[in-house]
Order: C-alpha cells, then structure tokens, then sequence
C-alpha cells in the first residue's frame, strides 16, 4: 500500500505503509514548500498560489507572478527563507466552511478552482505560519525551525493543471533534506548528472541532434550515435536468432480497422496522432507493433507442434507527447522498440516468461546495469475478461519467483490489455530507467481470433507474451550515454583507438598501424594533424577514445606504440601484436574493462538484484 497524489496531492510521492522515514521527510518537504511561498509573498505581495507539493527529492510550488523570475529572485527568496525558518514560526491549522474558504481565497482562482472541486463531505482546512495563509490538506512540521536543509533549485515553465489551454505558471524547484550532509551529498549527484546529462554529452560527442525543421520529439542520428545503436541492434538481434526468435518487418501505417479490432482507438487514441484518409480510408501511424505481428501469426495455420511461435521486430513506432514534456531522447514522438510477441500454449506461458527474464539479467550483465522488478497490474482502463487478467498476474508472479527475483507491485501499472513485469535498469548514478517489459495478453488472442490447432485437432486460443528487451533504441543509448558519462566500452565505442605520430617521421609506421588495426576489425582514426602531442591526446581523451597509440621514434623502431588509456592511464610501449590480442579480447567479450576480457557467468547461479549503487563518479 502506498500514499500517492490520489489520496493525498500535498505529498505527490510514494510513501510505503509504515516507512515513517519517508513520511516525516515528505511532511518536511512540504512545509518547505510553505516556507518558500511565505518567502515569495513577500518579495511578491500581489503573488497567486497554486499548489506545492513534496515530491522525489523536493518539493515546488506553481506561481502565478507578475513577471519572471531570475536568479538574483532565488538568492532573495532562499535568504528570506532562512530568516522564518530561525523565527521557528508554528504551522497552525484551522478547519473552515466551504463558504469561508471560499471568502478566504476569493482572490486567487487557482485556490477558488480547487475548493469547488473537493468533494462536498470532504474537511477543508487551512494553515498559517507568520502572515502567510494557505489551503493545504496537510500534514506539516510544527513549526518552520524544523525544515531541515533546503536548497532552491530552478524555475520551470509549468501549465495550470498541466493544460496546454490553461495559464502558465512559474514552478519553483527545490530540495530538502534532514541534515547538511544530505543535501550535500544530493546536490554532488545532481552535478554528477548534470555532467553526464545525454543531451550535452550527444552534442559534445556528435551523437545526435533535433531539429526544428524537422520537428520536436524526433531524433536525427549522426555516424557516432548511429555506430552505436548498430553496435546495439545487431548484439541483441544476434541473441534473440540464437534462442529461436524469427525477424519481422511491418508497416508503418495501418487502416483504423486493426486499431479497432486491437481497441487502441477506444483506449489509446489520445497517444495516436491524427488519421491519413487514403481512398476514403482513415489510416493511423502506428503506436504498437502488436496488431501487425497478429496478421502475420494468423497468415496460416499453425499446429500445437509449432508453438512457441517468437517473432520480433526493430519497429518504429509513434506516439504524441506534450512539448513540454519531450526531453532529448529520453522521451520522444517517433522511436524504435524492440518489439517481440510470442505466441504459445498457455501452458508455455510460465517458461517462456522466465525464458525472457533470463534474457534480461543477460542484457543487464552485458551492458552493466543492475536492476529491479515490479508486478504491474490492471490500470483504470482495460479491456478483456477479469478472470484472464488474475491468471495472467499469477502467471507473471509464478516466474518472477521461479528465478528468485525480489519484486515489487505496480498498482494499476499494466497496459490496457495485460499486466506487465517491468524490469528498470538502475545506473551508475542509482537512478531507474525504464528496460524489459513482458505482458502476458489473453484479451488481444480473443479480439483477433488467434488460435492454434491442438492434439486433439481442435482450434484453441492462443496465449500472447508481448515483450520489449532494451525498449525503444533512443531512450536506451540515451540512458547508455549517462550511465557510462559517455565513455562506452572499447565494443561500443564509435571510434575505438586513435593512432598518434609524434612527428611527421612516423606517419609512414603509424599508417601501417591503423592498417593492422582495421584488418582486425578495429575501428580507427589517425591523427596526422600538426597539433602537438599532448593536443592530440587532449582531443582524444574529449571524444573518449578508448585506446590512444603514441609513436614516437623508439616505438616505430620497436614495432610498437605507447598505449594510453582515456583515463589517463598509461600502459607503456607494447608490440603491436600484443596490443591486438588484448584489445581484441577485450571487444569481444564486450568487456566493460579496457583491459581485461569478460568472464562469462552462469547467470542461473546469480541474481543481479540492487543491493548498493557504485560510488558517484565511477567509470566503467
């Protein structure tokens, strides 16, 4: 059981039952959210208030100001902060009428929308510390000397009510925590992140790019970026042929007939962007690759004895989003998934499941995530027979607990269609990103009349497993540029060495080095530029190189080059040869090291779970 913005908006984060902890450090942060708007008021008598909640890591409050604030407005605003909270000011609630609230905040219409939207037996109450009244549910600290350490952050453009059509408000961004440390220790994640952000490291690195001309939300891959998605979709494509997986390719449009057999034009239309009226037909850009991998399926007959049927498919999808919520690859309008759909006996549900976890915790090894599990089950809208959803949730748990998987409930999570186990990937930072995804779905086989001959030659539904691996190719290599701060293994990296002649007397022996290179295999660059070494090496260590090979005249007598690491590291001369074996070694086995090879774990003899996150800073 969890407190959420449903039962309580001033505390919009989960709050597990019975973590006291987490209770009394969102109450602190919503009474900093007070604390700030006591603050504001000040600087901005005329000010209207809209709401402030505790969330993850903070709080903020939605303003309604008469003109934008800047950063010097921050410094004030923190200043003034800290006067009230040394006057240890008492939060005092008092219960009022619906009539006297509405007297009360008769000139803000943010506080005037809310009130005559509560529910008519529901208590409204306000609190006060020093001048400053609010509507606020609750619950707060007991006065504001008990704030704790608090930092304001940012400002943010932010709708009323989320709604394009609606005003738009000034949110202020802030952190609080118990103690110095805390906030210190907080504020050094958030500059580890800021350095590891995707979209400065994507234009740093040449990775990609968004362009106006085109529109928002839809990403132009450069040669860097495209080189390691490839690198990407050819390892995971590789492993899914080797475990019985068929590839398919689908249009990226369809008639509004499989959308409505499919239910997405009653469920999901609000994500689907407007119809194509091809002869008088309305045709959607596809939102899922599901309904086309069904008509594949059903183009022929299949018998007990062919199941399980795998079929995947890199397919691009597009789906609307808000502009104000695209955020570089992260969270985009046309992407890639890597979209599977296994059609099985629902007596091969449970092992084709657990068969797609272990996939997972291979994929999670390979790229070096740890990882978490959560049971996603039926959201608010859905579709098919009750019955079916509880066993495939039973179905879904069975297998999590097969693998002995810690996991955690989802409440409301699933897709419209079938409840889901989500598998995040947790980074180099502790922070989750969205991986694997396997939902088990009787309501589609229904819908579409998917069914299999059985042994005793009868037609029987088929049960259907849709699964995402890495999900959509932009959010994964965006989440890959923060979790590795840019510097990918030697195996993904775009440019994998860079060959530096010292003088113009080594280039002949430096060319014969790149050439060795890339008969291996290897991709390469050579440095002839003018630039002094020491600049070719800066240069290098900038792009993340892995391997930077310095020739200098004792080096090209030897046969050999001086190998530095991007991190500085220096290896010393090493024959040519030697260098290969261990670089090629090392890229194979996509290692995460620079120097040693993988060693290959029996991934049923381990269950990568999070226990600890590495240490901020940390390279793979």
């Amino acid at each position: 059981m969890t407190e959420t913005i449903e039962s309580n908006p001033e505390l919009d984060v989960e709050i597990p039952e019975g973590d006291q902890d987490a209770f009394y450090l969102a109450r602190m942060r919503h009474s900093t959210a007070h604390l700030m708007a006591e603050a504001v008021a000040e600087l901005f008598p005329e000010a209207k208030f809209a709401i402030g909640p505790a969330i993850k890591d903070g709080f903020y409050y939605d303003l309604d100001l008469p003109r934008a604030l800047t950063p010097d407005d921050l410094a004030t605003i923190e200043a003034s902060m800290k006067r009230h909270q040394k006057a240890k000011e008492p939060f005092v609630r008092n219960e009022v009428s619906r009539d006297e609230a509405l007297e009360l905040f008769a000139d803000n219409p943010y506080k005037v929308e809310i009130i005559n939207e509560l529910p008519a037996d529901e208590t409204i109450s306000t609190y006060r510390q020093g001048d400053f009244l609010d509507l606020c549910r609750g619950p707060h600290v007991p006065d504001t000397g008990r704030t704790g350490k608090f930092k304001l952050q940012s400002v943010a453009g932010a709708y009323w009510r989320g709604d394009e059509k609606r005003p738009m408000l000034q949110r202020i961004y802030g952190t609080a925590w118990f103690t110095q440390k805390e906030l210190d220790d907080h504020l050094a994640r958030l500059e580890e992140a800021q350095a590891r952000d995707h979209r400065r490291l994507g234009r740093e690195l040449d990775l990609f790019s968004v362009s106006d001309e085109i529109g928002a939300g839809l990403i132009l891959w450069h040669p860097n970026g495209a080189m390691v998605r490839y690198l990407v979709e050819q390892f995971e494509q590789q492993e899914q042929l080797k475990r019985g997986y068929q590839l398919v390719y689908t249009p990226h449009i369809a008639s509004e007939k499989i959308y409505q057999t499919s239910g997405h034009l009653q469920t999901y239309k609000e994500n689907m962007y407007a119809p194509i009226t091809i002869d008088e037909v309305n045709y959607y850009l596809k939102p899922m690759n599901c309904p086309g991998h069904i008509m594949i399926y059903k183009n022929q007959v299949h018998s007990y004895r062919d199941l399980p049927i795998r079929l995947a498919e890199l397919g691009t999808v597009y789906r609307y989003e808000r502009s104000g919520t695209l955020h570089g690859m992260l969270r985009v309008r046309g992407f890639t998934q890597d979209d599977s759909h296994i059609f099985c006996t629902e007596e091969q549900v449970g092992d084709e499941v657990e068969g797609v976890i272990r996939l997972a915790e291979y994929m999670a090894d390979i790229f070096g995530y740890q990882f978490k599990a959560y049971l996603a089950t039926r959201p608010e809208k859905w579709i098919g027979d009750e019955d079916n959803w509880d066993r495939a949730t039973a179905t879904l748990q069975a297998a999590l607990d097969r693998r002995n998987l810690p996991w955690k409930i989802d409440e409301g999570g699933g897709a419209f269609y079938g409840p889901k186990i989500d598998i995040k990937w947790v980074d180099a930072l502790g922070r989750e990103w969205t991986g694997p995804t396997i939902q088990v779905d009787f309501n589609l086989p229904e819908r579409f009349d998917v069914n299999y001959i059985g042994e005793d030659g009868d037609r029987h539904r088929v049960a259907m497993i849709h699964r995402t691996l890495l999900g959509s190719m932009e959010r994964f290599v965006g989440g890959l540029v923060e979790h590795y701060a840019g510097a990918f293994p030697a195996w993904l990296a775009p440019t994998q060495a860079v060959v530096v002649p010292i003088t113009d007397d080594q280039v002949p022996f430096a060319r014969e080095v790149e050439r060795q290179l890339k008969d291996a295999g290897m991709r390469v660059d050579l440095d002839e530029s003018s630039n002094r070494m020491q600049a070719k090496i800066r240069t290098a260590q900038l792009r993340k190189i892995p391997y930077m090979l310095v020739i200098g005249k004792r080096e090209a007598e030897a046969g050999a080059v001086a190998v530095r690491l991007r991190s500085g590291e220096d290896l010393g001369a090493t024959p040519v040869a030697d260098f290969l074996a261990m670089a090629t070694a090392v890229i194979d086995s996509r290692s995460l090291s620079l120097t040693e090879p993988r060693v290959a774990i029996d991934l049923d003899g381990r269950t990568p779970i999070v226990t600890e996150s590495p240490a901020i800073g940390s390279t793979l």
